[in-house]
């Protein structure tokens, strides 16, 4: 048996590999009807973040920053991007 990289699991638990990989490109690259994929369900997506529409932006962080906001979000349990939130409003609101 050949040692096959790991790319992560199946919700049923099975082993995402290259030929699994190749096999789904290749049957997108067929394509699909119409009807094929629209009965799939889809999750509920990600959640909302309080009652407004939100937008994305970008910011440019030296790694050295980005590093020490990740430990500030691991250590709060939270994400990069709540830990930005909460500085940026921190920033807006002490003007």
């Amino acid at each position: 048996m050949t040692d096959q990289q790991i790319y992560g699991h199946t919700q049923s638990g099975e082993p995402i590999t290259e030929e699994m990989i190749e096999r789904f490109a290749e049957e997108a690259e067929r394509g699909y009807q119409v009807g094929q994929l629209k009965g799939r369900r889809r999750g509920p997506g990600r959640p909302q973040l309080g009652e407004a529409a939100k937008t994305v932006e970008s910011v440019r962080l030296e790694p050295e920053l980005r590093d020490e906001v990740a430990r500030r979000a691991e250590t709060e349990g939270v994400t990069v991007s709540e830990v930005i939130r909460r500085a940026l409003r921190e920033y807006v609101t002490s003007a």
